[in-house]
């Protein structure tokens, strides 16, 4: 079921973790969700950092992710008493603590120590949307029940009654907020996993061995424990049954084959899906009228962090042509954000929400659920301060007004 208008997702009072010595120590060099990165490089093993960190082809969407932020400056207002400020926005029928959430990323498992849950507990004690990846490693039942506010992401299997199956197992597991990811028809060329060593399936080599043997609190303190307490990790989500071993030779088999997917389908799981229904991975704005005349509740403008179509538009370019068609669905948008300002200035171009991905996988590497902890207030703590030198107690306050286009300019 939906929930109703106006409910509140105050956070959960499960006690914050208290990082181990090692973790607080990387932590307390993290002054940014950049930071993150540099601290991720060194601990993860290169084929899984890779993985992570790259781009399809030449990365050239990746890059412009970042660059456009660089187009918009701000117009600051003065002399206001902003000694009230309060971040908190309304989304989907829900309250939430701050404008931002963490991004759908697959295998966060294998980069932390259950990072799936890490990420989703650290969400729901502070009150902000988290989406699980279908391509996670723990089974979605046991996220929701940790955090029940967690969102889900689908890609949706080959067949119809395999999406049927799949979407009746989401419902059941008392998910509200499904998101459909609909930019990967086809997988995409990403040369960066060839040259750093990761393949799926996974397989033992000499340089497998030589990455786990520099890199060993990854070894011992997520990859050997985690098939110690859980088995081998297998991909949990992608359908109503479990997925195949991380080993598997069939992983390929069950990532490809929706060339043929539609509308039409998409029109069918409307039917059958009563809660929220959010479609995300759209940039053209037809597609964002045709996500609205299909019954959706909401649209995440994204180019999935430039790993799909290299040179596809940066989200916040798409943005302003998403919203003229949007209606009353709600826009939301991700990709390449790394700073209080960037959302804010996504925010004041009209977006609802912004996601973030990388850091939060980054987050749940180095230092578990308190690292994701962390990022959150990082994040938090910028947003506030940027909206006390802008003037304003409201994000509601804010609009296009307080933003210059750099770009038209010079």
């Amino acid at each position: 079921m939906a929930p109703e208008e106006g409910t509140s997702t105050a956070p959960m009072q499960r006690p914050a973790p208290r990082p181990s010595w090692l973790a607080a120590r990387r932590l307390s060099r993290v002054l940014c969700l950049d930071d993150f990165e540099s601290v991720a490089r060194r601990h993860l093993p290169r084929p899984i950092f890779g993985y992570v960190a790259g781009a399809a082809e030449t990365h050239a969407s990746y890059r412009d992710n970042r660059a456009v932020f660089d187009e918009y400056g701000f117009r600051h207002r003065v002399l206001r008493n902003v000694s009230d400020r309060e971040s908190s926005i309304d989304l989907l029928g829900r309250r939430y603590s701050a404008p931002f959430g963490i991004a759908p990323m697959g295998i966060c498992s294998l980069t932390g120590y259950r990072g799936d849950l890490a990420q989703a507990r650290a969400a729901e004690r502070a009150g902000i949307p988290m989406i699980l990846s279908a391509s996670s490693l723990i089974r979605l039942e046991e996220v929701v029940e940790e955090a029940p506010g967690t969102w889900f992401q689908a890609y949706l299997p080959a067949k119809s009654a395999e999406i049927d199956a799949l979407i009746d197992r989401v419902a059941r597991a008392g998910v509200e907020t499904l998101v459909i990811t609909v930019d990967s028809a086809v997988v995409p060329n990403r040369e960066n996993n060839v040259r750093n060593g990761f393949k799926t399936p996974l397989r033992p080599s000499w340089r497998l061995l030589w990455d786990g043997m520099t890199h060993p609190a990854w070894s011992l303190g997520t990859f050997l424990k985690t098939c110690v307490r859980h088995g081998v990790p297998h991909f949990e989500n992608n359908a109503a049954k479990r997925g195949v071993a991380i080993v598997s030779r069939q992983v390929t088999r069950d990532f490809s084959g929706r060339e043929h997917l539609d509308w039409f389908e998409l029109k069918r799981i409307r039917r059958r899906w009563t809660g929220r229904l959010v479609i995300k991975g759209v940039l053209h704005p037809d597609d964002v009228a045709l996500a609205r005349q299909h019954g959706a509740d909401g649209v995440i403008i994204s180019n999935h962090g430039g790993r799909q179509l290299d040179g596809a538009v940066s989200p916040l370019r798409a943005l302003p042509h998403a919203l003229e068609v949007a209606g009353g669905m709600e826009v939301m948008i991700d990709s390449g954000f790394r700073r209080g300002t960037d959302v804010i200035k996504a925010l004041a171009l009209g977006a609802s929400c912004a996601f973030v991905g990388r850091p939060f996988n980054y987050a749940s590497a180095i230092g578990a659920e308190a690292g994701v902890d962390h990022a959150i207030q990082l994040l938090m703590s910028e947003i506030r301060a940027d909206m006390g030198m802008l003037g304003i107690t409201r994000l509601a306050e804010l609009d296009a007004e307080e933003l210059v286009d750099l770009a038209q300019r010079r």
